[in-house]
């Protein structure tokens, strides 16, 4: 004869464990979506990118991290002064989701980079501050 045992466990117990167990639906697994975008245009760089996996969030920070120097036509940084670390950001609405951004960075180093010097930037770092994920982009741009 099989004899069968019945383990009774309180319903606020029981339902406390299925609510741990079922995934929340504000749950946040942020990404960048590809790999964002840098594009240089005079002494501004800018880096567009999307994000997913934000849940209920209602809003992003993207921040972007560069370094631009004055570089001459052998490849060379010929003047300290003309290099520099530099940032710049943003907050972005997440819709459904998702955000778009784009962040523009300036250098503003003197002397000038003129030509036959050209503006390079290097070490981009795009971040989401209040998820903490960030790329790499690599260069240089």
């Amino acid at each position: 004869m099989r004899r069968h045992s019945v383990l009774l466990v309180p319903a606020s117990v029981a339902l406390g464990i299925v609510g741990f167990l079922a995934p929340s639906a504000g749950a946040v697994s942020a990404h960048f979506v590809g790999t964002p975008t840098a594009t240089s245009s005079g002494s501004s760089l800018t880096v567009k990118g999307k994000e997913a996996g934000l849940g209920n969030q209602q809003s992003v920070n993207i921040s972007v991290t560069a370094d631009a120097q004055c570089v001459n036509r052998g490849g060379n940084n010929p003047d300290a002064g003309n290099k520099q670390a530099t940032g710049g950001g943003g907050t972005f609405p997440v819709q459904n989701g998702k955000a778009n951004f784009s962040v523009t960075v300036t250098a503003n180093f003197q002397p000038k980079c003129s030509p036959p010097m050209t503006l390079v930037w290097s070490n981009v770092v795009v971040t989401d501050t209040g998820n903490g994920i960030s790329v790499t982009l690599s260069g240089p741009f």
